[in-house]
C-alpha cells in the first residue's frame, strides 16, 4: 500500500507538470480539439467512395417484372389461318395480356476511364478535406500561443505588482514610525497606505484575469494546469524562410481535385462497352410462333455485347471544362493573395522583433536608473528632504520600468513564435 501511494505521488506531479510548457499545451490542445476526429471520418468516407468506384467492375444485376396489355399483337394473315384451319390446325394467336419476370446481368469491359477518375476524385477530395483540417488545427496553435503568452504577461504583472506592494508595505511601516517620532505627517502615511490599497486592488484584478486565461487554456488542453507559473520558453531562432505551409498544401490539394474532375469530364466523352446476359420467364417468349400456338409461359435468354455512348456529354464539355478552369484561376489568385499577405505579415513581425530587441536593450539601464532614484528618494525621505508623494512617484516609476522590461521580453518571445508560426517553422 505504501509503495502504491509513493508511486501515485510520483505520477501526479508529472501529470500536472506535463501541461506547463508551450509545446505540451500545443500537443494536448491538438489531441483534445474536437476537429481532430475528422481525420478518421474523412478516411472512412474515402474508403467508401473508393469501394463504390471499384464496384463498377462487379457484374451488375437487375431483377424486374412487368404485366402489360396492348391494343394489338403480332398475328398471322387471315388467309394463312383459314388455310391452316382447313387442315385442322387451330392457331388461337397471341394474347394481348403479356407477363415477364426478367434478370439482367451486365459486366463492364471498358468504361472509358470513368472508374479510374472516380477513384482519383475520391482520393483528391479526401486529401483536400485533410488539408483543410490541417489548416484549422494550425490556426488552433496560434490561439494556444496567444493564451499561453497572455498568461505569462499576467504572471509578470502579478510578480511586479507584488514587488511594488512589498516596497509600499516597508515604506508604510517606516512612515508610521516617522509619524510617531514627529518626523512626518499623518497625511504622508495615509498617502502611502492609499497607494498600497490601490496596488492590492490592482493585484486582485490581475489575478482574476489570469485565472480566466488559465481556465480557457485548460478547456483547450482538456486537463488542469499546475498551480504554479507556466514555463517561459526559450527564445527560438528563425532559420530563413519556409515555403511549406498548410494553406499552400490546401491549395495544391484543391488543384489536384480539379485535375481529377477535368479527367472525369474527358472520360465522359468516350463510349462504354459491356457484355450482358438477359433471362426472363413469361409470355410471350422469343419464339413468337410458339406463343401464338400456346399461352404457356416460357424460359428465354439473350447474351451479347453492348456499346453505350452519351453523346450529350459533348454538349456540356466546354462549359464544364470552363468552370474547372475558372476554379483553377480562383485558386491561383487565392494562393497569390496568401503569399502576399504572408510577406506583409512577415515584414511586420520582423519589424516588431527588431523594435522589441532595441527596447529590451534600453530597459535594463532604465530599471537600474529607476531603482537608484527610488533608493535615493527613500534616503531623502528619511532625512526629511522630500515628502511621501515624491517617494510614491519614484516607486511607481521603478515598478513601471521593471514591468516594461519583463513585458517586452515576453512580447519578444511571442513575436518570435508568431513569426515562426507565420513561416511554419
Amino acid at each position: 500500500m505504501k509503495r502504491f501511494v509513493l508511486c501515485l505521488l510520483l505520477v501526479i506531479p508529472t501529470t500536472m507538470l506535463a501541461a506547463q510548457s508551450l509545446d505540451e499545451c500545443r500537443r494536448l490542445a491538438r489531441e483534445h480539439y474536437p476537429e481532430i476526429r475528422q481525420y478518421d471520418l474523412i478516411s472512412q468516407t474515402e474508403q467508401y467512395d473508393l469501394s463504390n468506384a471499384a464496384r463498377a467492375w462487379i457484374p451488375q444485376m437487375t431483377l424486374s417484372g412487368q404485366a402489360t396489355w396492348q391494343t394489338s399483337v403480332a398475328e398471322f394473315p387471315d388467309a394463312l389461318t383459314d388455310m391452316l384451319a382447313q387442315q385442322g390446325v387451330n392457331i388461337p394467336g397471341m394474347r394481348k395480356d403479356q407477363y415477364r419476370v426478367a434478370l439482367d446481368v451486365s459486366q463492364t469491359i471498358w468504361d472509358g476511364g470513368q472508374s479510374k477518375t472516380g477513384r482519383a476524385i475520391a482520393e483528391a477530395e479526401a486529401a483536400e478535406q485533410r488539408n483543410r483540417v490541417d489548416v484549422n488545427l494550425y490556426d488552433l496553435q496560434s490561439r494556444i500561443d496567444n493564451l499561453y503568452f497572455g498568461i505569462l504577461l499576467l504572471d509578470e504583472r502579478v510578480a511586479q505588482t507584488e514587488a511594488m506592494i512589498g516596497l509600499l508595505e516597508s515604506n508604510l511601516a517606516r512612515m508610521r514610525a516617522y509619524c510617531k517620532n514627529g518626523a512626518a505627517m499623518q497625511a504622508d502615511a495615509d498617502a502611502v497606505e492609499a497607494e498600497l490599497l490601490t496596488a492590492r486592488q490592482t493585484l486582485g484584478q490581475v489575478v482574476s484575469s489570469r485565472a480566466s486565461y488559465r481556465r480557457m487554456l485548460e478547456l483547450f488542453i482538456g486537463r488542469p494546469l499546475d498551480s504554479g507559473t507556466l514555463e517561459k520558453p526559450a527564445l527560438p531562432e528563425v532559420a530563413g524562410r519556409s515555403s511549406a505551409h498548410p494553406e499552400l498544401a490546401l491549395f495544391d490539394a484543391e488543384a489536384s481535385k480539379l485535375d481529377a474532375q477535368r479527367k472525369a469530364v474527358k472520360s465522359s466523352l468516350t463510349p462504354r462497352f459491356s457484355v450482358f446476359a438477359q433471362g426472363y420467364y413469361g409470355y410471350p417468349g422469343l419464339d413468337m410462333f410458339k406463343s401464338m400456338m400456346s399461352a404457356d409461359w416460357q424460359l428465354n435468354a439473350i447474351v451479347g455485347v453492348r456499346m453505350s455512348w452519351n453523346i450529350g456529354a459533348f454538349y456540356t464539355k466546354r462549359n464544364n471544362l470552363g468552370k474547372i478552369d475558372a476554379a483553377q484561376r480562383r485558386i491561383d489568385v487565392q494562393r497569390d493573395v496568401f503569399l502576399f499577405n504572408t510577406q506583409i505579415q512577415t515584414a511586420q513581425e520582423d519589424g516588431e522583433i527588431t523594435r522589441l530587441r532595441n527596447a529590451i536593450n534600453e530597459d535594463t539601464r532604465i530599471v537600474e536608473l529607476r531603482r537608484s532614484v527610488r533608493m535615493a528618494a527613500e534616503s531623502k525621505l528619511e532625512n526629511g528632504v522630500i515628502d511621501a508623494t515624491d517617494l510614491l512617484r519614484k516607486i511607481t516609476d521603478e515598478t513601471s520600468a521593471m514591468l516594461n522590461r519583463s513585458t517586452h521580453e515576453i512580447e519578444l518571445l511571442q513575436a518570435t513564435y508568431r513569426l515562426k508560426h507565420t513561416l511554419n517553422q
